[in-house]
């Protein structure tokens, strides 16, 4: 095997397993357990209202990034849904429970590690063996890519927090 088809094999990989991740999450916001009803609770009651519009739009995003991410396809934008989604559970859940994720109320490792290895898919762009690439787009990453999927991912999540997210009373 040679360097490039490394290099594309290991994308391949990060894309695949990052995508299926977030894809699995999605799928279980909509069907599993609460299903959509269970987890429009669970955001109203972590301050994000309306919260049924929260659960189809974290979940809608998380799987059509994970889809669009296992494909290599618009690969920036699929990144920056996983960065948005990422941030704003890190903000709205996350963060005051430690680093850790088996604390308790879960930390933050799990979304800081998904934020920042999707803001890395975006720079280093899909590969070769990627739609993006059949399509001719594989210029979109680099600078480029980082940008489009950090300038997309955490202003897109930075406007959600501002507009709907209230940090509900403690206690």
């Amino acid at each position: 095997m040679n360097d490039a088809d490394a290099v594309d094999l290991a994308l391949l990989a990060l894309r695949c397993v990052v995508g299926a991740v977030v894809l699995a999450h999605g799928i279980n916001h909509v069907v599993g357990g609460g299903r959509i009803p269970g987890t429009a609770r669970w955001f109203e009651s972590l301050g994000m209202r309306p919260g049924v519009v929260h659960a189809w739009l974290a979940s809608g995003t998380e799987i059509v990034a994970g889809v669009l991410l296992v494909l290599g396809l618009l690969t920036p934008l699929a990144a920056a849904g996983v960065v948005g989604v990422m941030v704003v559970a890190w903000i709205a859940n996350h963060l005051g429970h430690g680093f850790f994720i088996f604390r308790p109320g879960e930390g933050w490792e799990y979304v800081m590690t998904l934020a920042v290895v999707a803001l890395t898919i975006g720079a280093l762009g899909p590969g070769s063996w990627s739609l993006d690439d059949v399509l001719g787009w594989e210029d979109l990453a680099g600078g480029e890519g980082l940008a489009l999927t950090a300038g997309l991912g955490l202003g897109g999540a930075a406007a959600l927090l501002l507009g709907f997210w209230r940090r509900p009373a403690s206690g």
